[in-house]
Order: structure tokens, then C-alpha cells, then sequence
């Protein structure tokens, strides 16, 4: 399976907080799967951390390696088609792993009540 965490969930698994669940945990953790995360994710990481919204030290960039995870470009057609979801949330970011999960047809792991509400994408729940 193929993952795609949500910036909030690699933030727990990085900083192994126990805000996720073991329902998300246990497929994060399996060698069998693949598990991304969006260049999305460590703009929006060092947007907050800049604007002192969150306290990460070090490279999330170099993060996704430590973990075993892969890194997911954001391209062109990611910006279209975030652009264009029929879904009211203002959130650019969500927007994109949303965009990303749905062209890629992978499994979006997240504890957001907003992203839950979108249909059209698999999603497991991490919260």
C-alpha cells in the first residue's frame, strides 16, 4: 500500500507522540508499504516553524530519510488539480496532499476532521 501522511502525522511519528493511533501506527510501520511525504508538508513545516507555530529543529527534509520514508515532489499537475477540488476548504496545503493522494490513488493518513469530509479519497485515520 502506499501512504501519504498528512504534515501532522509525520510530525508524530517523527517526534514518536502518542497522538497517533495505533490503527495508523502499525501500517506506517510495515516494511510492505510505501510511505511519502510531500514536499507540500515540509513547506508548510518550515512556513510555521519560521512564523514560530511549531517548534522542529533540524531538517524535515532529512526527516523523511531518518524515518524510511519517501520524498513526494509536488508537480504542475498537483498545483492544477489542487486548484480545482470541488471542496470547500481553504487550506492550501491540505488542498495539495489531497490533490496528490487522489492523482497517485494513495492511502492519505490523517487526524484532520476537514480532510475526513472529503469523499474522494482513500483515507486512514491517524487521530
Amino acid at each position: 500500500m502506499n501512504l501519504l501522511l498528512d504534515t501532522h502525522v509525520f510530525l508524530w511519528w517523527d517526534s514518536r507522540n502518542k497522538a497517533l493511533n495505533a490503527e495508523a501506527g502499525a501500517p506506517i510501520a510495515d516494511p510492505a508499504n510505501q510511505v511519502f511525504v510531500s514536499a507540500a508538508s515540509i513547506w508548510e513545516i518550515a512556513i510555521k516553524r519560521r512564523l514560530n507555530k511549531l517548534d522542529f529543529r533540524g531538517s524535515a527534509a532529512a526527516a523523511i530519510a531518518a524515518n524510511g520514508f519517501r520524498e513526494l515532489p509536488v508537480l504542475p499537475i498537483d498545483a492544477e488539480h489542487a486548484g480545482d477540488l470541488a471542496w470547500q476548504h481553504n487550506d492550501p496545503f491540505d488542498r495539495m496532499l489531497v490533490a496528490q493522494a487522489k492523482r497517485l490513488s494513495f492511502t492519505l493518513v490523517t487526524a484532520d476532521a476537514s480532510i475526513r469530509s472529503y469523499p474522494h479519497v482513500a483515507q486512514l485515520w491517524a487521530g
